[in-house]
Order: C-alpha cells, then sequence, then structure tokens
C-alpha cells in the first residue's frame, strides 16, 4: 500500500493506516427497523418441500441488538438469509426500513446488499480474501458505497482500532487466528456503513478466550456503528450479554427474553408457543380453559372428563 491518505471519493487508490482514526458521526445513516409479517419460506426438495419458516411475526427498533436462538434446523438462519435478500420468502412481508425486501427488483437488491445492509456469514473465510491483508478486505468491503460517493460513518482504520486488530492489519488473513479472522469479518461486514448488520453464528468455531474478545468487540461494533444488529447464535455465554433474545421453534417465534427473563409471545394470529418444559405437561390436543383475572391470565387444566362436563354446565348456567 503505496497510495497517500486522504484520497478523493472518486480516488480507486488504498489510503494507508493511520494511527489515530477520527470516527465523523455526521456521516452515520439512520438504522432500519424490521417488520416480518407472516413470514413463510419451503425449501423445494425433489420428493418433498421442507417448511422453514410457518408464519414468522416478529418487530425488532431501529438500533436494536437482537440475537436469535434455538435448536439447529428451526430457521434461524433461513430468517437472517430472508433479511438480508440472499432469499426470496415463499410467503408474507419482511419490511426493512419499510421497504419489503421480498419485492425489491435485482438493482434494488444490489444497491440494499451493497450499501444498506451488511452480511457476516457463519465461516469467517467465507467473508474475506485469505490472500489479502486485513485492511485491504476492509477497504475493498467499502468500495460499493464509494462507487456510489457514500462515505462510511466508520473508515478502515475506525473499524481496525475499534475491533483491537491494529497489531495484525497489515497481515494476510490465511496467517490469523480463527478469532482474528472473525474480528476481521465483523469489520468488512460493517466496512460499508450499513444501517442493518447481520451476522450468523460469529462464535461457533472459536475457544473460551477468543469468544469473550468476538463477544465484547462485538458490542462495540454496535455501539460504535449505530446500526441495527441481528445475529445468529447458539453460544449462551453470548445469548446472555445481549438486551433481547428471540427463540426461533418449529420455524416460529416461541419466546423472547428481555435481559435475562423469558417470555411467551402472542403471534399476530393470536397463538402462542408454549415452553418445552410446559409441553411435556400439556401435551398435544390438551384442552384448557382460559381465564381473565384482574391481575392477569390463567390457563386452567380440567382434572377428568366429569370436570369438562361441570365446567361446561356452569358456563351454559352463567353466574348465580
Amino acid at each position: 500500500m503505496t497510495a497517500a491518505a486522504g484520497g478523493s471519493m472518486g480516488d480507486n487508490s488504498m489510503p494507508m493506516l493511520e494511527a489515530t482514526p477520527v470516527v465523523d458521526d455526521a456521516l452515520k445513516r439512520s438504522p432500519f427497523d424490521i417488520e416480518c409479517i407472516s413470514l413463510v419460506h419451503l425449501y423445494h426438495l425433489p420428493d418433498s418441500d421442507v417448511v422453514a419458516l410457518r408464519g414468522v411475526d416478529l418487530d425488532i427498533s431501529a438500533g436494536e441488538l437482537v440475537a436469535l436462538l434455538g435448536p439447529s434446523g428451526t430457521g434461524k438462519s433461513t430468517l437472517l438469509r430472508v433479511m438480508a435478500g440472499l432469499l426470496r420468502p415463499s410467503a408474507g412481508q419482511v419490511l426493512v426500513g419499510g421497504q419489503d425486501v421480498a419485492r425489491m427488483d435485482a438493482a434494488e437488491l444490489r444497491r440494499y446488499r451493497a450499501v444498506d445492509v451488511g452480511i457476516v456469514l457463519q465461516d469467517p473465510l467465507a467473508n474475506l480474501l485469505p490472500y489479502a491483508t486485513v485492511f485491504e478486505n476492509i477497504y475493498f468491503a467499502a468500495e460499493g458505497a464509494r462507487a456510489l460517493e457514500m462515505a462510511p460513518p466508520l473508515s478502515v482504520n475506525d473499524l481496525i482500532s475499534l475491533l483491537g486488530l491494529t497489531s495484525c492489519a497489515e497481515r494476510q488473513v490465511a496467517t490469523l487466528s480463527g478469532g482474528e479472522q472473525q474480528l476481521a469479518a465483523l469489520a468488512t461486514g460493517a466496512a460499508a456503513g450499513g444501517r442493518l448488520l447481520l451476522i450468523d453464528e460469529p462464535t461457533s468455531q472459536l475457544d473460551p478466550v477468543e469468544r469473550d474478545r468476538v463477544s465484547g468487540a462485538l458490542h462495540d461494533l454496535h455501539a460504535g456503528s449505530g446500526a441495527t444488529v441481528v445475529m445468529v447464535t447458539h453460544d449462551p455465554h453470548l445469548a446472555a450479554s445481549v438486551p433481547r433474545t428471540v427463540t426461533i421453534r418449529d420455524g416460529r417465534v416461541g419466546t423472547e427474553g428481555r435481559h435475562g427473563t423469558q417470555y411467551a409471545v402472542v403471534g399476530r394470529d393470536g397463538t402462542i408457543q408454549l415452553p418445552p418444559e410446559i409441553l411435556e405437561v400439556l401435551p398435544r390436543d390438551t384442552l384448557l380453559r382460559i381465564v381473565r383475572h384482574a391481575d392477569g391470565i390463567e390457563l386452567r387444566l380440567p382434572v377428568s372428563e366429569e370436570g369438562l362436563l361441570s365446567e361446561a354446565r356452569t358456563h351454559e348456567e352463567g353466574p348465580k
């Protein structure tokens, strides 16, 4: 890298690595909110269709940091790819910043992925050029924004400093540790200054030390970029550090966690997914009465078939 720092927006030369980055808050764009409405996605296979999303209803506020949790195969990564515009849903809507990503044409999708959304895939090397340096990878990742003459709010130097990559900025990606590669992948995802950052399993291949380093850097990146961040994770330590979690079960929103407390979620159509430990007590086709009280709602289980008949008669007769 021999070009001088401070080239113009139209200059394709690569700036030198600076010692003291300066973040330009004036260049930050408003983060996107997300609204998923009855979102359905099917994978068409030769013998049958696999339903990955079964009517997902989910609202994420602009600037939030949200983790998608749940067992493998429940639709988390599919949901992330639909938000990214990499998959078109079979039905429903996914509104990002008020625009339905599913209805974007090819040109709109190219611009969306170039400057509005950053995507970090599960394998760090799937996001990086292994023969290029960390600095070069981050610089190249912002090319779409530069082509549209949009200055990212966080420069290459800002991201290197923010994510603790200064000591390896001039090294080839292939020579880095797994944690360093993951940090570089996060930096490339944020390089264009997108309003939404989507991250798939950022700590899945890391040891505890590197996991904690990446987790801390991810929170720093969220605070520094101002973007809305949605990530998929199986990592309980990472999930515990996030203010809001959404558990996906059987292709639908199961429960939500707010600062460590889990809540059932009433869907747009009035359905509620009960937690697995409750389903052990209330198996499929269990009949329940929903009783409203002044201080809450009660799910009441009849004690016997006679109890069902008694409750039915009481309901028919009304209060005495």
